[in-house]
């Protein structure tokens, strides 16, 4: 069981100004996100420009974060670098008020996932370093709640902004500002960072092999449940032909909206839950191997649970709580499994496997689920689950 004494202490300034700042971020972009694809259409760019934006971007965020991870141990004061990443995607996102085409929609989304990816693992490392290790779970859990009610206020505050101006994409995006600059001042003012020692200079590739190898295994176990964790913005396309027979395509999209909308406050809910139950159990690994187990079970259901409202609302439910768990866990078995001086690199190389996965699984699924059926894409990711629900178990 955890240490009482010092676990009282894990809901510091720190990581309250973690979680606002999480909360803000996704808040400003989220609202951003919403409008895009409208945006785009209105300016005359198709979803190959969509897919390209947003496939460029995700691409770009993975390396930013892999490089600055390794830079990231290289600093004394992180504090610095996580602030301008914040400043840099603020910016980029209210930049895109001035757009005029789809090819200046790319270099802002871009340049705006760039500093996503640069901040990310020195903040996690800063959060790490702010809370006792007994409590690594509630702390990267209360980051992901935080993170998860931005993701649920952004597009509820993109929608309200349209009716008020009249779907001026241009004003949505300079709103989109406001939490932004919120998000770094947050940062800038109520974490506090505690100045570690300089470790002597490393290549990049050394730094990546003297990661210890129980993470790598833990690497091997996320990549190949990444592998079948597919974007769950699918569900709301397998809602949408589930329902429609029964309620008609507008009324199955409607429901299917809103599935996803309970889906994300399981998830928010789900990644406090998860990291606080990953620190009272004697093994966090054996929490992390239930939400993976959970998401089979949820692919189970998705290849049986067509035209049954009570079963697809389930699917939607379940996938809220284990990707809650999934991320508030993962994290937590990074910062154990590694020493503080590599936290950064750490948190890089786990950002790096997690993208790479979310890319394969999504367009792999999508392949699957069109060349022959929803039963086989969604059979072969809970082959996965279960795979890497077991080597999660296997860890030492």
């Amino acid at each position: 069981m955890p240490d009482r004494s010092a676990n009282d202490h894990w809901l510091n300034r720190t990581t309250i100004g973690v979680g606002l700042t999480s909360l803000f971020s996704d808040w400003s972009h989220e609202m951003a996100s919403t409008v895009l694809p409208a945006f785009l259409a209105a300016l005359g760019a198709g979803p190959g420009w969509l897919g390209a934006i947003e496939g460029f971007s995700d691409g770009l965020s993975s390396v930013a974060k892999l490089t600055a991870g390794h830079y990231t141990d290289r600093l004394a004061r992180k504090k610095p670098l996580v602030v301008a990443g914040y400043i840099v995607t603020a910016a980029a996102t209210g930049a895109l008020a001035a757009a005029a085409s789809a090819a200046h929609v790319f270099a802002a989304r871009a340049t705006a996932w760039l500093g996503r990816g640069a901040r990310s693992p020195g903040r996690k490392a800063i959060l790490a370093a702010a809370v006792p290790r007994e409590a690594y779970g509630r702390a990267f859990g209360f980051e992901r709640m935080m993170d998860t009610l931005g993701a649920i206020v952004g597009p509820l505050t993109a929608l309200w902004l349209l009716q008020k101006t009249a779907q001026n994409y241009s004003k949505i995006f300079l709103w989109t500002l406001v939490p932004g600059a919120l998000a770094a001042v947050t940062f800038a003012f109520l974490v506090r960072e505690r100045p570690a020692a300089k470790p002597p200079r490393a290549t990049f590739w050394h730094g990546l092999r003297s990661l210890p190898i129980p993470f790598r295994r833990l690497l091997v176990a996320v990549g190949v449940f990444g592998l079948g964790d597919f974007a769950h913005t699918l569900l709301i396309l397998y809602a949408t032909q589930a329902l429609a027979p029964s309620l008609g395509l507008a009324g199955a999209m409607s429901l299917a909206m809103a599935l996803y909308v309970v889906h994300n406050a399981f998830y928010a809910a789900s990644a406090y839950a998860g990291g606080w139950l990953g620190d009272h159990v004697r093994r966090r690994k054996h929490v992390l191997a239930a939400g993976y187990a959970l998401a089979a079970v949820m692919a189970v259901l998705l290849m049986h649970g067509r035209q049954r409202p009570l079963v697809v609302g389930l699917i939607f439910v379940l996938a809220g709580i284990y990707v809650g768990v999934e991320e508030a866990l993962e994290d937590s078995l990074a910062a154990e499994l590694c020493p503080p001086e590599q936290h950064g690199m750490a948190f890089g190389a786990l950002a790096a496997v997690n993208a790479v996965g979310d890319f394969v699984s999504s367009l792999a699924v999508g392949l699957l689920w069109t060349q022959y059926s929803p039963g086989v894409a969604f059979g072969a990711a809970g082959v996965l689950f279960l795979v890497g629900a077991v080597l999660v178990l296997r860890l030492r």
